[in-house]
Parts: structure tokens; sequence; C-alpha cells
């Protein structure tokens, strides 16, 4: 993935930001305890006047200096644990607190580019940004059963299913998903109720939505001057570890579009990589609109799941709208 020096410059600088907040929560938490338990600055005070005093022992070449300091440091330690579990803190409140462990919010591990940083990478290059905003409401934690009843409410309970299967065992099975249905029914929520979960969890997840992705590869690929970023871009869209697509048969359809589809999926197959599609299209009208390969291709290796119901945006919006 190719990003220039101002983009690059962005990522490194939002990595600044979650550093510095990381400080000063760690900062915020050690006066708090200081505020709370009194003798707690103290014991640390002592570590450090014990860890001068071996030192300066040890390279007077006293052998047991290193052994006793770590007793020392040890007891020390101890003391401290004690006396946030009497006070009633968890043992790890004043463990440095991070949006990514992983990397501890720098963005590398070792030499090389967190996946965090690849996802940041991701959404800058593919201007994904409001795709973290629909996340923050379209996930697990914000899914509700209400608006269904009847076989929509089993059909929806099924996917829902489907969708936690696919993300618990993603790392050991390969597997896809097919979402159809009619309008409003939870198909693109679902979507992003994986893609939270695979975020969050460490994985490139690249979102389009179908009209999105096969304007960015028309304009990449009549567009001459641009074929080492068409390469670069078909590269991330091979490769990312989740690709899904929304609203497949919104865009407009042709000749370009189905070689370009039939391409992106046999190749993200042959090398295992999973994808997700949704569209309004029933089977039959997705048989008739592209070619039988691409047809088959998710017919064959894709988990079909059927969505039916009320239109769920219009009936919210109906509501609102007696408010």
């Amino acid at each position: 993935m190719s990003l220039t020096n101002a983009q690059y410059d962005t990522i490194l600088h939002q990595y600044e930001i979650k550093q510095l907040k990381s400080r000063r929560e760690a900062e915020r938490r050690l006066a708090c305890v200081y505020d709370r338990i009194p003798g707690y600055r103290e014991l640390e005070d002592m570590v450090a006047a014990v860890s001068v005093a071996q030192g300066r022992k040890l390279l007077a070449g006293d052998e047991e200096a290193m052994e006793d300091l770590r007793d020392s440091l040890a007891e020390l330690s101890g003391r401290k644990a004690q006396l946030l579990e009497d006070a009633g803190f968890a043992p790890d409140y004043l463990e440095p607190v991070y949006e990514c462990p992983d990397c501890q919010d720098t963005g590398y591990i070792g030499s090389g580019k967190c996946h965090c940083f690849k996802q940041a990478m991701i959404t800058l290059l593919y201007e994904q940004s409001n795709i973290r905003e629909m996340l923050r409401t379209e996930n697990f934690s914000t899914l509700s059963y209400e608006y269904y009843d009847g076989e929509d409410l089993s059909r929806f309970k099924n996917a829902v299913q489907t969708c936690r299967n696919f993300v618990k065992n993603f790392n050991s099975d390969y597997h896809n998903l097919f979402f159809y249905g009619t309008v409003g029914t939870g198909k693109s929520f679902l979507s992003g109720c994986v893609a939270k979960e695979l975020i969050e969890s460490g994985h490139s997840v690249i979102y389009f939505s179908a009209t999105g992705l096969f304007d960015l590869l028309s304009k990449n690929s009549f567009d001459y001057k641009n074929r080492e970023e068409l390469r670069e871009t078909y590269a991330d869209l091979y490769q990312c570890d989740l690709l899904i697509i929304d609203d497949l048969g919104t865009e407009l359809t042709n000749q370009f579009v189905t070689s370009q589809l039939f391409a992106l999926l046999n190749e993200r197959h042959m090398g295992k990589k999973a994808a997700i599609i949704s569209t309004n299209l029933s089977l039959e009208e997705l048989r008739n609109r592209y070619s039988d390969r691409i047809f088959s291709r998710i017919t064959s290796h894709y988990e079909i799941c059927k969505l039916t119901g009320q239109d769920i945006r219009m009936y919210r919006k109906r509501l609102m709208n007696r408010k």
C-alpha cells in the first residue's frame, strides 16, 4: 500500500495523540493511587533507592548484589500489590492502557508495521473513515431482534449465529458469506458486525459499496498514468483478510464489472481470503445479471443467508415522525 508523505504523517500524528492520551491516563491513575493509598508513594521511592544502592554494590564487585536486588524488588512489588488490593483497585490498575496492546500504540512491532497501522492505511487510502462511525452503531452490542417475527425472525437469528461462528473460526476456517433478501432487513448491519469484530482482533478489512468499488477500479483501469496505483489497489483487494462488498447490484453492471468481479472473487478464493457480499437481488436475478461463473462461485463457495421482513430503516423513520 502506498501513502503520500502527508498521509503517512497524518497516521503518525494519530499515534502521537494515542500515546499522549495513554500517558495522561497513566498519570491520572497514579495520582489517584497516591491520593487514596497512604504509603504507596514511599514504596515507589524505596524501589528507586534500593535499585541505586544495589547498583553501586554491583559496580563495586559484590557478586550477591544482583540477587539481593531481585529479592528486594520482589518484596516491594508484593507490598505494593497488597496495598492496591486492600484499597479495592484492580491488580492491573497501574498498567499502561493502550488502544492496541500489540504495538503499545507505536504502530510498529519490531521493524514491521502493526496490524492496526495497516488498517489505518486501508482506512485512509480507501476513504473509509465513514466505516468507523458506522461500526459504532452497527455491531453485535447494538443488535436487536425486536423488528422481526415468525420466519423473518428465525432467518435473522440463524444469520446472526452464522456471523458469530464466522468471526470465532476466522483464523482456522476459510469461509465466505452471502447475504441476500429484501431491502432494509439487516444485511449491511451484519456485515458491519463482522467487520468491527475482525478489525478489533487485528485483521485487515476493506469495506466497499459495490458502486464505490467498481468506480475505483474503473477510474484506475482506464487512467494509464495510474498503473502503479492500480497494481497496489489490486494487491490490497486481493490480500486483505476480509473484503466486504455491500449492495451488489446497485452498480451499473457491464462487461467490465462482470470481469472484474469474477477475477476478484476467483483470486481471493484461490488465496483462501474471505469475503462477504450483500445484495437486494434474488438468486435468480443474480444469475441473470452476472455470468454463470460468478453465480457458480458464490453458490459453491459462500454460505448463503436469506433475510426477509420489513424495511427497518423505514420503520424507524416512521417512528421518529410520530414523535
